[in-house]
């Protein structure tokens, strides 16, 4: 339990021994209740307004971080979609460097294996 419950409870045990035991007639002792219950009343009254406004509080500070979280997710996803797009780009600029180049070096090679070809027939001849 709360400490404010505890506080209440303890609060509301003590005033009824104390009506209890008390040298006093029926009707100042129904007085007193009557009054006591009317101060218990207002006092929870004011307690749970106190929790109303910390609630409307804490849920508007939720709301307001929610939108900066929101925010910034946004931006995060909009700079993570431009680096994606940058890198896509760039692969398809490296990937036709790359085929290029490839097709220099097949071409260069076949060369190559045509002139050793020709010297290995010179030679055996």
């Amino acid at each position: 339990m709360s400490r404010t419950t505890n506080v209440i409870i303890a609060a509301a045990a003590g005033f009824v021994a104390g009506i209890l035991l008390a040298p006093k007639s029926g009707a100042e002792t129904r007085q007193d209740i009557k009054k006591k219950t009317l101060d218990a009343k207002e006092y929870a009254g004011e307690k749970a307004d106190q929790v109303k406004a910390a609630a409307r509080e804490a849920g508007e500070t939720l709301k307001q971080s929610a939108g900066r979280v929101g925010v910034e997710a946004d931006g995060m996803a909009k700079s993570a979609r431009g680096s994606a797009e940058r890198v896509a780009k760039e692969a398809t600029k490296l990937s036709g460097e790359a085929k290029a180049r490839a097709t220099r070096v097949a071409d260069e090679a076949k060369r190559t294996a045509a002139r050793v070809q020709k010297d290995a027939e010179k030679h055996l001849r």
